[in-house]
This record gives C-alpha cells, sequence and structure tokens, in this order.
C-alpha cells in the first residue's frame, strides 16, 4: 500500500478519535455560587454575588428560591419567595441567570396558581409552553386608545353612575367589610358570554376566603374563564409583594392577543404592607408612615400597565380594578390619596349605607369616573344625569329632615321619589342586571312611576319588569346594545310597559 493510500485513511482515524474524545469530555460551565450571611423574617443578604442582576432568581441549597432585591458594594439583600424554614447562614446560593418569570397561556385558564406558576388548586401540573418575567414595561402613549368600550359590571348604581370602561383603572375603596370584594366578584360574575378574560389577584388574604371565592366562582360557573393568582396572609412578603406583576403578566399575554381582559387586586393595602415590611428589613430609609420613597411608583408601574392598545398592535384592553381598605372612612391616608391620584376613579364604599342594609354600599357623592360618560352606552344618558341630581338633592334633604316636622310638598315630594330611586340602585348579590333592564328600571324610578308604590314592593316591580323588558321589547334591548340612542319612541314604549307591570303589581 502506497503512502498516498495511508493518509486519507490516517486522517478519518484521527477525526474519529478527536470526536470520541470531545464525547466523552465532561463540559466545563461557570457558575457564580454565594455564601448566605444572615436570615431573617423574609429576607437574607448573601455575599460573592458580584455579577447579580436586579429582579434576578437565585435558587438557595434547600431548594427554595429568592429574589435579588438590594444591590449594595458588599452584599446583595435577597427577597425569600418560599419557606425557608431549612434555610441557615453559611448555606450556598447560586444565581439562576434569569429574571424572575411566570408561566402564560390559554392553560391557566380555570386554574389557581402563585406567583411562581406553582399549582394552588390540587390539579394537573401546568403545560408550560411560554414564561414571561413579572417585570414589564407599561405601553407607550402612542400605543393606547381612549377608552369608549363599556365594561358592564351589572351592577345599577356603578354602570348608571360611575361607569367602567374597558382600559379604565377604576378604584374600589371602603372599611373593612362593606362589600369590597363582593362588588368585584359580581363583576366577574357579568362577564359571562362576554368573552372577557377575568384574572382575580389576592394578596395577603385569608386561605379560607380565598377558597371559598374560588368554589363560588365554580358553582357559578364562572372559572371557565377566570385565572386565580393567590399569595395568601401566610405566605411570605416577598411572594405577596411580587403577585400582582405576576397577575399582569398573565392579563398581559391575552391582552396582547386581541382579547379583553379585568384584573382585579384585592387589595393593595396589603400589598404596600408587603412591600413596607420587606424595605424596613433590608435597611431602607422609611418614609411617611414607615412607607420606603417609592411607595407610590410601585403602584403607578403596575397600574400604568392597563389600557387599551391600537388596533395594529393586537387592539385588546386591560381593565385594572384595584381594591384598598380605609380606615374609619379616612379616604386622606397614604396609600388611599396615592391611588386616588393614580387610577381613573374611584367607588366608595360607605359603612354608614352598609349598616342600614343599602347594598352596595356606594357613596353616590364620593364616587366618580373621570372616563364618564364616553365609556357608557349611549342610552344612559338619558336618565343618569336626572338621576344623580335626584338622588344628591335626596340625600342632603334627607340628613335635614331629621330636624324639621313640617316640610313643604316639593321637599316631601322629593324625599319620596329619593326614597324609591335608593331602593331602585340597592341589588342584592349574584343578581346582575343587563343593560336595557337597568335602564328600564332607572326610567321608571325617574319619571316619578314609583312614587306611589310601597318602598317594600319595589323589589317584586324590579323583577317583574326586568322580566318584561327582555320577553316584550326584544327589539329595543337590541339597539341599546347597539350603542343607539334612547329614542322617544322607546322611552315611551319602556314607560307604557312599567306602567303595565305597576298595575299588575298594585292588583296583587
Amino acid at each position: 500500500m502506497t503512502s498516498n493510500m495511508l493518509t486519507p485513511l490516517l486522517t478519518d482515524t484521527l477525526d474519529h478519535f478527536a470526536a470520541a474524545v470531545n464525547r466523552s469530555a465532561p463540559t466545563l460551565t461557570c457558575q457564580e455560587v454565594g455564601t448566605v450571611t444572615f436570615v431573617g423574617n423574609g429576607i437574607a443578604r448573601a455575599t460573592g454575588l458580584p455579577n447579580v442582576r436586579s429582579q434576578e432568581q437565585v435558587r438557595f441549597a434547600d431548594g427554595s428560591s429568592g429574589l435579588a432585591f438590594n444591590l449594595d458594594v458588599d452584599e446583595v439583600g435577597l427577597v425569600l419567595l418560599d419557606s425557608h424554614a431549612e434555610l441557615k447562614a453559611d448555606g450556598e446560593v447560586q444565581r439562576t441567570g434569569r429574571v424572575l418569570d411566570v408561566p402564560v397561556g390559554e392553560d391557566l385558564l380555570g386554574r389557581g396558581i402563585d406567583a411562581t406558576g406553582h399549582v394552588l388548586d390540587g390539579g394537573e401540573p401546568l403545560r408550560v409552553l411560554e414564561r414571561r418575567s413579572i417585570e414589564r414595561p407599561s405601553p407607550a402613549i402612542m400605543d393606547r386608545l381612549p377608552v369608549t368600550v363599556p365594561l358592564q359590571t351589572g351592577i345599577k348604581v356603578i354602570d348608571a353612575l360611575v361607569p367602567i370602561g374597558r382600559g379604565q383603572r377604576q378604584l374600589i375603596l371602603g372599611d373593612r367589610q362593606t362589600g369590597k370584594t363582593a362588588i368585584a366578584f359580581d363583576t366577574i360574575l357579568n362577564q359571562k358570554d362576554k368573552d372577557v378574560i377575568c384574572i382575580y389577584c389576592a394578596i395577603g388574604q385569608r386561605s379560607d376566603a380565598v377558597a371559598k371565592l374560588i368554589a363560588d366562582l365554580r358553582r357559578q360557573k364562572a372559572m371557565a374563564y377566570c385565572v386565580v393568582v393567590v399569595a395568601s396572609g401566610e405566605d411570605t412578603p416577598g411572594l405577596q409583594y411580587i403577585t400582582p406583576y405576576a397577575a399582569t403578566t398573565v392579563a398581559e399575554y391575552f391582552m396582547v392577543q386581541g382579547r379583553d381582559v379585568l384584573i382585579v387586586y384585592d387589595d393593595l393595602i396589603h400589598h404596600a404592607r408587603a412591600y413596607r415590611e420587606l424595605s424596613l428589613l433590608l435597611r431602607r430609609p422609611p418614609g411617611r408612615e414607615a412607607f420606603p420613597g417609592d411607595i407610590f411608583y410601585i403602584h403607578a408601574r403596575l397600574l400604568e400597565r392597563a389600557t387599551c392598545l391600537r388596533p395594529e398592535l393586537g387592539g385588546g384592553s386591560l381593565t385594572a380594578v384595584p381594591i384598598v381598605e380605609t380606615e374609619a372612612g379616612n379616604l386622606s391616608a397614604y396609600i388611599p390619596t396615592n391611588l386616588v391620584s393614580i387610577t381613573d376613579g374611584q367607588i366608595y364604599l360607605t359603612p354608614t349605607l352598609f349598616q342600614k342594609g343599602i347594598l352596595p354600599a356606594v357613596d353616590v357623592g364620593r364616587s366618580v369616573s373621570r372616563v364618564g360618560g364616553n365609556a357608557q352606552f349611549p342610552a344612559y344618558r338619558a336618565v343618569s344625569g336626572d338621576l344623580r341630581l335626584a338622588y344628591s338633592q335626596f340625600q342632603e334633604l334627607e340628613s335635614f329632615a331629621r330636624f324639621s316636622t313640617r316640610l313643604d310638598e316639593s321637599t316631601q315630594q322629593r324625599l319620596t321619589r329619593g326614597r324609591r330611586i335608593r331602593a331602585i340602585l340597592s341589588q342584592a348579590q349574584y343578581h346582575p342586571f343587563t343593560v336595557s333592564q337597568q335602564i328600564a328600571l332607572l326610567l321608571a324610578a325617574n319619571e316619578g312611576l314609583l312614587d306611589e308604590l310601597p318602598v317594600e314592593a319595589i323589589s317584586s316591580f324590579e323583577s317583574a319588569l326586568a322580566q318584561a323588558v327582555e320577553t316584550q321589547l326584544p327589539d329595543i334591548c337590541q339597539r341599546i346594545l347597539l350603542g343607539e340612542k334612547l329614542s322617544e319612541g322607546d322611552r315611551k314604549a319602556l314607560l307604557d310597559l312599567a306602567a303595565i307591570v305597576l298595575t299588575k303589581e298594585n292588583r296583587e
């Protein structure tokens, strides 16, 4: 065999040998591993992570995870996201190389998860197709559209007097046990068959309260279009802090696909307190009420992500309904005033009305929607203006009427009509009304048809008229939903139907 024939054979042999050596050789990677120097209540400090990034997820030796929060010169302040009973000082902590993210996708519908994507409903594990960072920039000004499409809550006093639009940020605030969650829950139930995805974000709530709400959603057949993101009061402050951002990322996934999304934050006072606890433990300078100086910013950057996108960007919308608990009706407290200035309006629930059994206990005088009639069906304009004026005059007169026994006829008539309007605006939970039903009821009350009807008979009249409108005037109902104004003929037909129903009720 000649040397020319041996050269290619020898070359192939050497190439095969080199490939085999490369396959069997171990692959070396560089990994930053630090040392935990301190473990506290929900926080830890570590050294030896010089290149860790802000908001980067880290992993401890016991398998628990944390979040890089403070990037100091000599050490890193970490927020703990899991139970840290086994975590001790001198343990190892290593970088993961990725910022904190959450799974997103259609598989989340009907599920209950925490901010890290762990399933909490006892079902099968999620089929994660995509994960997105919990901290995302809000849409630019030029990417947004004006809020013009209404988001119907099914609650008469809100839809008529404090309307909410798709893409709006509407605050619900009030004292403890005044019905704040009930309003948000009824709003979620009213989105059935309206192609609106609902995200309920529970922050610092009791586990039994959240379990009851999920059970109610299942019983009302609403979980099919809902995602529940939970951080209970027993979870670490770090998990409570990141939960609303994770829930918003889940909501944004559907928004960029052109879907309409409603997200409820229940509630942001617990979120602020969790952030205050973390900040004080990590020795950040305190400010007013011991909150850190950036407490306004953490809520502003969260709620600014709610918007209505332009058609070329998908055309979806994200409506934010944050809830905040006040103390003794103090609306001028630090967190409530911050959120009032960030949002596009507020719904204030007063304990006075709640104690009288007037539900929902919405204080019409202190509640406002800065979007106003731009996000309301035109048919409401035939009744909402006069209704607000009549109801406001009634509330003012009622407080002074207690000091006088002799009232003129005009004052007595206003009080009589005001009591009927208040009875019409009262509404039991789990009983939403359609747009046409609300228009008919409010029109009848505003025109004085109910002035002679006893207040205790309002409820039965309300049920009868609501049923009659849907069955006997379907054409008017359709025109109202299409956004047409209420014509004089439609107005007369609704009033005539209300008079017929009223006559039947009086006979019975």
